[in-house]
């Protein structure tokens, strides 16, 4: 028996159809990738899987019993608590079991009653069935493979970033242990490291998985099968990301011979109606018209959206961009070896290094958005800085991208903004919807559509493919490539980097990690 089974699933938000009469399982031994483009209806579709919102039609069956484990970025924390007192909660049931009997063995010392230590007894026989003793040791590997230990077991979340946080989430819910695992975009804040640790716990996993990526060689090494969910449908493929692409492009090479087929046969029916409708041969011209209202009409294969960006340029004339001259940064303590560069008009620089190991910190540090511990950073006085922040925050959650943006440009035309944002890849329908009701890609777009409504010579650009889809990077590359004013860049994906920038610095080389661990 399946462990999910859903049937005639619909789904849509507004007059935006998002998927319609779909159908497919999750068996104990899947592990599910969900692909599709940003606004194809990815993240709506967990959520209806994890109940916290309605289909609009069909069934949702879980098999009775089965804990699913959503990895949920936006959960409440509680004000105040350290990373590891979190990751403690995930097994809060065994904690109170260990303190009752340990109250338990304190009341049997006082009042020396039997029945007290047969109860602490049998608490102690359910704690080491489920394996407390070692969840210590758990904790420690998890918390070693996520790259947690860089952040500090004593840290307090809410002081933490988006991306610490989302990491910290994930490491919870690994540690619960579901049947099924429930992970939406994962590897956005894990480095190389990290992600090839997350591929081998889910390789290893024995329960079923579902998640949902645009990180494409990461669903190579952890899926088995592939739900695609594009132009209203839901199809499942049996096999690896790659089998998958296979069976999708072999589909939609033999919906194109059946659509041009049956163009031909309509084209000659249309062909014969129109010259024969008025004469001797009626009948049959009738009956052809009555044959082609019946027909099953085959559609076109559909093509995906192709997001474009442009970025405007303000040209000052000015040579020398930005001087950064030995800035140590960090929070406290430095976090690198005191930074050195400079660069001239029309420079393209990208910062690489692993998650976590001080890229944003130097960046906020040179903007001035943190204070740095030494040194200085000089832009041009003619520097126009337009800057993209990696974190996925808003003044009001509750906006629409269109509220969003009228607020900031209240002169602009309600027609402009949306022309805007369907350039930018936001259709009709979203850009009515409120901004926390959004995924993480659409956010992303939103944000970008705001930079493209400010004139700079200076774009910053703190890790902007998370999130994104395969051909909204693609557009976004090409945007950045043709920008004539500087750009700092700041990415983990070496793909989107590599081949057209000046210059890279390596900030990894620069940490003081290790050497201070």
């Amino acid at each position: 028996m399946a462990l999910l089974e859903v049937t005639d699933l619909s789904q849509s938000f507004a007059d935006r159809k998002l998927y319609d009469d779909a159908n497919f399982t999750l068996e104990r031994a899947d592990h599910m990738g969900i692909v599709g483009q940003n606004g194809a209806g990815k993240s709506t579709l967990i959520k209806i899987l994890t109940g916290q919102i309605l289909p609009l039609s069909g069934q949702i069956k879980w098999q009775r019993n089965v804990r699913t484990g959503y990895l949920d970025q936006y959960a409440d924390i509680p004000a105040g608590m350290t990373l590891y007192a979190f990751l403690k909660t995930a097994f809060q049931r065994l904690y109170d079991l260990d303190a009752q009997m340990q109250q338990l063995y304190a009341d049997y010392a006082e009042k020396m009653d039997d029945q007290l230590l047969e109860r602490a007894g049998r608490i102690q026989e359910t704690l080491e069935a489920n394996n407390f003793y070692d969840v210590e040791t758990e904790m420690e590997r998890v918390i070693t493979g996520l790259g947690l230990d860089e952040i500090g077991r004593d840290h307090v979340i809410s002081e933490m970033s988006g991306g610490q946080r989302s990491k910290i989430i994930l490491a919870k819910l690994l540690l619960e242990n579901p049947d099924v695992i429930i992970l939406d975009e994962p590897t956005n804040y894990l480095d190389t490291a990290h992600i090839s640790w997350l591929e081998d716990y889910l390789n290893g996993f024995e329960g079923a998985v579902m998640v949902i990526s645009h990180d494409y060689d990461f669903l190579q090494q952890v899926t088995n099968c592939i739900c695609d969910v594009a132009f209203g449908k839901i199809i499942k493929y049996r096999g690896d990301f790659k089998a998958a692409m296979r069976q999708k492009e072999a589909r939609k090479e033999a919906q194109l011979k059946a659509f041009e087929k049956q163009q031909v046969v309509i084209e000659k029916a249309e062909k014969f109606i129109r010259k024969n409708k008025a004469g001797s041969k009626s009948t049959m011209a009738k009956s052809r018209e009555k044959m082609l209202s019946h027909l099953d009409r085959v559609d076109p294969p559909s093509e995906n959206e192709h997001a474009k960006f442009a970025f405007p340029y303000l040209d000052t004339g000015s040579q020398n961009a930005l001087s950064v001259t030995k800035l140590s940064v960090g929070y406290g303590k430095p976090l690198l070896e005191p930074v050195t560069f400079t660069m001239t008009n029309g420079e393209k620089l990208a910062f690489k290094g692993f998650n976590g190991v001080g890229k944003s910190t130097l960046i906020k540090s040179i903007l001035g958005v943190i204070p740095a511990l030494s040194g200085k950073s000089d832009f041009s006085p003619s520097a126009k800085i337009n800057y993209f922040n990696q974190d996925l925050e808003w003044d009001n959650p509750q906006l629409t991208p269109l509220q969003t943006i009228q607020n900031e440009y209240p002169t602009m035309l309600p027609k402009t903004i949306r022309t805007k944002l369907a350039k930018c890849g936001i259709n009709a329908a979203n850009a009515m919807k409120p901004m926390h009701l959004l995924s993480g890609g659409e956010q992303t777009k939103v944000k970008l559509a705001l930079l493209e409504l400010v004139p700079s010579n200076f774009l910053i650009m703190d890790e902007p493919t998370n999130h994104l889809d395969d051909e909204t990077k693609e557009g976004l590359k090409r945007a950045l490539q043709a920008f004539q004013g500087n750009l700092i860049l700041v990415s983990h994906e070496s793909s989107f980097v590599n081949g057209w920038v000046d210059k890279e610095l390596n900030v990894e080389k620069l940490s003081l990690k290790e050497r201070q661990g």
